[in-house]
């Protein structure tokens, strides 16, 4: 079973949180580059010409090239962690709903000033295409831009609030049911003991599990090379052992390799209390004396588990590594556990078989077992007489877990190490899970994120009621301030452009008299009209006055 928060390297046997650093990284270049995409597009859009210096433009390609290639890698190697993100929404989705209204209200100022900003632009530009016509063509682009802006912004904004408002008719959660239909709390099998209290897989950390509540043990067992079944759960001892320190050549070889004599020598703990680097992400530092009893732990034997187990009335639950080829207990290394199981004195029904190898010999040997399966159907389950499972919550979620407890099937989980998804499946009625992180789970008294249908009723027409007025007011105001500075505008460009009565009745005044000068016939035929006056032939008259520069 893997682990849960750890992230290393079992090539340089050194953990280290590389995804950190590598998250931080690409999430620099990534809010980099698209800053600087999004640059580009408005410069674009205002059709100027981009200027980007060449290794911005390396860049940009470099970074694309990589967030497409590790994308790749996500979806190809972290498909569990994609499942465990779907199953997060179901606990969380109420209350990410109710927050992302909230969010929408707040998004509402600024979608609302500038959409509203955009619409008093259009009116003025269309004001002005009225009084102007000579710029018509080129306005009536402009405001195609920025109608498209409005639509682009706006339409978003109202159909990702219409889908909030609408959520609740296609939400399911667990965790939102009524308090008389919840489940007993889950019990607990502690993986490989308690991990984050003592060097997994050693006596301390199944103590400790023991000492937190445990209801049942976790381990894995390997067969020596001389027949001892001991408790180990690599394919080599480099990472919970001392062999680099004691056999460097021989630190890669398979644990069934060695007899149990060079085995029982082996430190098991040192790597735990004396490492600099955590094994697990929120692990409590170790008391001294914790740390000095971990520090002289030993690999143990399945018979010591089976006797801490018969004393403390615990379920123990294992899985069985076959030996590698040219074993000498290759072909009979399940009848050798059993024997092994039965010669310890500890009562059967303690025992929840897994291993999948020769169900009817451990059958008939053993008929106290308890027999657990996989993620079998139904059918298989019921003809191999199992009515237990034990499997992957991220497989379990999504293959069939209605239909397991409609057959009454009990269920076990593994690794459940967060609260969220404890809580998860205590609301789902799953009987027991296995955890790395008993002490913390067992403390929690009832499951996180839970609540009733009518309660989250409520909260949601509130949500809603509440978002709907503010959004409007907001808009509103902003319409109405933006009313107010057009009327302002239009008053101001009223005054600029259009003349006066009386300059308007000078001007008229002036030109008539223009007119009257500039004219020569107008100007004989006064003369003419002068009592006394006789015919007079006009002399062109020589122009003298310099013609009026432009």
């Amino acid at each position: 079973m893997p682990r849960s928060g750890i992230a290393g390297s079992y090539g340089t046997g050194v953990w280290f949180f590389w995804s950190l650093v590598l998250l931080s990284l690409f999430g620099i270049l990534a809010a980099y580059t698209s800053l600087l995409l999004v640059l580009g597009f408005l410069l674009c859009w205002e059709g100027k010409e981009l200027y980007l210096h060449w290794y911005h433009k390396i860049l940009i390609l470099i970074v694309i090239s990589m967030c497409l290639f590790f994308f790749w890698l996500l979806c190809t190697y972290w498909k569990d962690r994609w499942l465990t993100i779907g199953l997060s929404l179901q606990v969380y989705a109420p209350y990410l709903h109710l927050s992302s209204i909230s969010v929408m209200v707040l998004l509402s100022w600024p979608v609302a000033f500038y959409l509203i900003h955009l619409e008093g632009e259009a009116r003025i530009r269309r004001y002005k295409i009225t009084s102007n016509e000579r710029k018509r063509n080129k306005r009536c682009n402009m405001l195609t831009k920025l109608r498209a802006l409005q639509v682009a912004v706006g339409l978003p904004f109202f159909l990702i609030l219409l889908c909030l408002y609408v959520m609740p008719f296609g939400n399911y959660s667990p965790c939102i049911q009524e308090k008389d239909k919840l489940g007993p709390k889950p019990s607990f099998f502690g993986h490989r003991g308690a991990p984050m209290l003592g060097p997994e897989n050693t006596m301390m950390s199944f103590e400790k599990a023991v000492e937190h509540g445990a209801f049942g043990l976790e381990s894995d067992v390997h067969i020596s090379y001389d027949h001892v079944p001991f408790l180990m759960h690599d394919l080599s001892l480099r990472r919970t052992t001392n062999i680099k320190e004691v056999l460097p050549n021989a630190s890669l070889r398979h644990p069934s390799l060695f007899d149990w004599d060079f085995l029982a020598t082996l430190n098991a703990g040192k790597w735990f209390s004396h490492s600099q680097i955590k094994p697990f992400y929120h692990m409590k530092p170790l008391s001294e004396a914790d740390k000095e009893k971990a520090g002289n732990q030993k690999i143990p034997k399945l018979t010591d588990l089976l006797e801490l187990a018969q004393k403390e009335k615990k379920l123990v639950i294992f899985d069985l590594n076959s030996p590698v080829p040219k074993h000498p207990a290759r072909k009979e290394f399940v009848r050798l556990v059993v024997n092994v199981i039965l010669a310890s004195g500890i009562e059967q029904h303690l025992i929840v078989w897994l291993p999948g190898f020769d169900r009817k010999y451990v059958r008939s040997t053993a008929p106290g077992f308890q027999h657990v399966g996989r993620l079998f159907t139904i059918e298989r389950l019921t003809k191999e007489n199992i009515s237990r499972i034990n499997v992957d919550y991220k497989r379990l979620f999504y293959n069939g877990l209605r239909e397991y407890k409609a057959a009454n099937i009990n269920i076990n989980i593994y690794i459940v190490n967060e609260p969220w998804l404890f809580s998860l499946a205590w609301c789902s009625r799953i009987q027991s899970v296995t955890t790395d992180n008993i002490q913390v789970l067992n403390q929690i008294n009832h499951p996180y994120f839970f609540m009733t249908p009518s309660f989250y009723m409520f909260m949601w027409i509130l949500m809603d009621v509440v978002s709907a007025i503010f959004i409007f007011a907001v808009f509103y105001f902003h319409w109405w301030r933006e009313s107010q500075s057009e009327k302002i505008l239009k008053g101001i460009s009223s005054y600029t452009e259009t003349p006066s009565v009386s300059l308007q009745k000078e001007n008229t005044e002036n030109e008539a008299a223009l007119n009257v000068m500039e004219s020569p016939e107008t100007l004989t035929k006064s003369v003419g009209e002068l009592p006394g006056s006789q015919s007079i032939n006009p002399e062109p008259v020589q122009e003298t006055t310099q013609p009026l520069m432009p």
